[in-house]
């Protein structure tokens, strides 16, 4: 061999090692995830919640993915912009935790092909972006059943956060499991129209113990509900994870959720390029729901009816939504026996017979 071809052989060398290398430094990259949350992450609530999901995933993947977040984004246009801005730093997986983040998302999506979109609590969908939610109405069925054993004014106060098919459900859901222990049971309602604003939160709160309300529950994402039934010597829940600490006299028990199962599936379906754009409604069975922290307060026979309903939802053969149920105006809502679908639950916009008062805009 010459002297050249000597050469030129050692230049391919050289050349198919330096493109190996480079293929394995390729190979080697983590998988960027980004998460926009809605609220501060904090030490409780919905953000908190979905924070804990985060850190289940770089614990479950470490060195393969590397996961970022921005807190505090405020649904509109902030969150397009943020949205856009987690793309352009090379996140391909993006998850928006909060239902004023569909439209904005979907409007990325629609120009950031090669980047998977997950978006929680919506409906809208694309090739390259997918929904999924937990059911929370289990938890707040089975926190009803709590409620309306210990009330003794057979009055409960809701505080709602912004009147969409999500919260109405959650209210209605916890006054039927309410009335199945007492049917006797009045539900009050205050909306806030915010996801996180503790001090309207307290507001709330204080004015359905006014209104004769001797237990409350929450669909927001502080513990201002649980704080101010403790400073009154009432009873209350805590929401999206446990608050017990938040109020130890008042706390009867925590609906949480887990989000660590699905966004570990959704990550390992971006790994395995087995992702696909889809509708995804965990539960109870899923292990993403359930009702914690149950206060020694609670009687043991309480306790049982509980367990007995988790069973049920766990194993598939209790059904929350199984007529006879009316609406608040009378109207039959389910015939006998009959059970309401998903496409049902997911457009709610009405409440149940004994939630007082109208849904806001109807």
């Amino acid at each position: 061999m010459s002297l050249t071809s000597k050469r030129s052989l050692l230049k391919l060398t050289a050349a198919a090692v330096l493109a190996a290398t480079g293929l394995a430094a390729q190979a080697q990259e983590p998988l960027k995830i980004g998460f926009v949350y809605v609220g501060p992450v904090g030490d409780a609530g919905w953000t908190f919640a979905h924070d804990n999901g985060r850190k289940a995933v770089e614990a479950q993947f470490g060195s393969k993915v590397k996961t970022t977040f921005v807190e505090k984004v405020p649904e509109g246009p902030d969150a397009e912009r943020v949205i856009r801005d987690l793309v352009a730093q090379g996140n391909t997986l993006i998850f928006g935790t909060t239902f004023g983040y569909m439209d904005p998302m979907m409007k990325v999506a629609r120009t950031a092909k090669n980047v998977k979109f997950e978006h929680a609590t919506g409906y809208k969908s694309a090739p390259n972006m997918r929904t999924y939610d937990s059911r929370t109405y289990e938890g707040a069925y089975m926190a009803g059943v709590i409620a309306g054993s210990m009330t003794k004014s057979n009055v409960l106060g809701v505080v709602g956060s912004i009147p969409i098919p999500e919260v109405i459900r959650n209210i209605n859901s916890f006054t039927l499991g309410a009335q199945s222990v007492n049917p006797k049971i009045k539900t009050k309602v205050v909306w806030v129209n915010s996801w996180f604003d503790p001090p309207k939160e307290g507001e709330g709160a204080q004015s359905l113990l006014n209104q004769g309300a001797d237990v409350l529950f929450q669909n927001t994402d502080s513990a201002a509900v649980l704080q101010t039934a403790e400073k009154a010597g009432k009873f209350a829940f805590g929401w999206d994870s446990d608050m017990s600490k938040f109020g130890p006299n008042a706390h009867l028990a925590s609906s949480i959720i887990n989000w660590a199962p699905y966004y570990i599936k959704a990550t390992n379906d971006v790994l395995n390029k087995t992702w696909k754009s889809e509708g995804v409604w965990l539960g109870v069975k899923d292990g993403a729901i359930d009702l914690v922290s149950i206060s020694p307060k609670v009687p043991a026979d309480v306790r049982k009816k509980v367990d007995t309903v988790k069973a049920g939802l766990k194993a598939g053969t209790f059904q929350i939504w199984k007529g006879p149920i009316m609406g608040a105006d009378g109207k039959e809502l389910l015939k006998a026996g009959q059970v309401a679908d998903d496409k049902f639950l997911h457009g709610i916009n009405f409440y149940v017979m004994g939630v007082e008062g109208k849904v806001p805009g109807k």
